[in-house]
């Protein structure tokens, strides 16, 4: 890495991703109830934290772009998530679909749709 990249990267705090919303009250109570913590950045903006780690999610919405976006979490036990996806009732409630753990030969990985169809896979590598 060169000196200056190197100089750039120690500025960074944070990098999150920004996550549309088609029908932004919903999403956030989805968000809520799979376990974020909502902190308001303005009206149209909420970061949604979970420990450490953080996505925006925001008051806008393209179909085609909601279709295609993916956030990958990298978790040490994909059971535990399954379980919890699995005891909220999602599909019944928002109406989104969950994937059950499936062996990619890298990873198990399970994942849900949020309700405006952006795709949370949650990995856990094999060793």
């Amino acid at each position: 890495m060169s000196f200056e990249a190197t100089g750039l990267s120690r500025t960074v705090r944070a990098m999150r991703s920004m996550v549309p919303a088609k029908e932004f009250d919903i999403s956030k109570r989805f968000y809520i109830e799979l376990g974020f913590q909502p902190r308001p950045l303005t009206d149209r903006l909420v970061e949604m934290q979970l420990g450490v780690f953080s996505f925006i999610l925001q008051d806008y919405y393209v179909r085609e772009w909601a279709d295609n976006f993916v956030v990958h979490v990298t978790v040490s036990d994909v059971g535990l998530w399954w379980d919890h996806i699995v005891s909220l009732d999602l599909p019944a409630r928002y109406g989104v679909k969950i994937h059950a753990p499936e062996s990619q030969g890298w990873a198990v990985v399970a994942g849900v749709t949020d309700p405006c169809g952006v795709l949370w896979r949650f990995a856990e590598t094999q060793a």
